[in-house]
């Protein structure tokens, strides 16, 4: 697959490069701290040659192994990474696979110079979270992808909580935020928190019953 880098501006100090992975449309991600060349990978599942490829390229120490959720195809690299770059693997307090560092709601976890929080994102998966950089980008997994969000029919999924994580956390959060999900499912394969409100029909404001019908399809 090709090979997609966006920075969220031309002079930043942090890189996020968004790396299409394996057959089930997934994205892993590299965020990069341009100043103290670390870096961290999230949702590391195939393709890993070409993650660490990139790594070798710009001469990043890779610092954390950050998982969305626990689901198979976003942890499937955690160990080969783990053991090749020794980097920390870092997960909800409610995973229960192997971990090195559990983080819960508002923990922040430092890249270099750069501030990660974790905000925690309950509904497709017990475990799921997203990461909030700087204010200015957030990596939701699949908490909500552009134009849709993950399913709720899966061990751990919980349409209440993902109503609550939807239309109590990220749709309260700056809608100038470019949104970078878990896979590849939508129009783009970015958006923005404002774009997704006005767009998606995950997003159309109703009542959690309404949204537990809808999720059901019974809506």
């Amino acid at each position: 697959m090709e090979l997609s880098e966006t920075k969220y501006r031309d002079d930043s100090k942090i890189r996020v490069i968004q790396i299409p992975v394996g057959t089930m449309a997934n994205f892993t991600y590299i965020l990069a701290d341009l100043e103290t060349l670390k870096a961290s990978i999230i949702d590391p599942s195939w393709n890993l040659e070409k993650v660490l490829e990139i790594l070798k390229k710009n001469g990043w120490d890779l610092e954390h192994i950050i998982n969305t959720h626990t689901h198979f195809d976003h942890i499937l690299g955690n160990e080969q990474l783990a053991a090749v770059t020794g980097a920390k693997i870092i997960q909800h307090e409610y995973s229960n696979q192997p971990s090195d560092k559990f983080v819960k709601d508002g923990d922040i976890v430092y890249l270099g110079n750069i501030p990660l929080k974790i905000l925690y994102t309950p509904g497709h998966s017990n475990d799921s979270i997203c990461v909030l950089v700087e204010d200015k980008f957030i990596f939701t997994g699949d908490t909500i992808f552009v134009g849709n969000c993950g399913r709720v029919d899966l061990p751990g999924g919980d349409s209440r909580k993902l109503y609550n994580s939807l239309f109590n956390v990220i749709s309260k959060l700056d809608g100038s935020l470019i949104v970078y999900p878990g896979h590849d499912y939508g129009k783009s394969p970015t958006s923005t928190i404002k774009e997704q409100k006005e767009t998606s029909p995950i997003l159309v404001p109703r009542t959690e019953a309404d949204f537990v019908k809808f999720m059901s399809g019974d809506d």
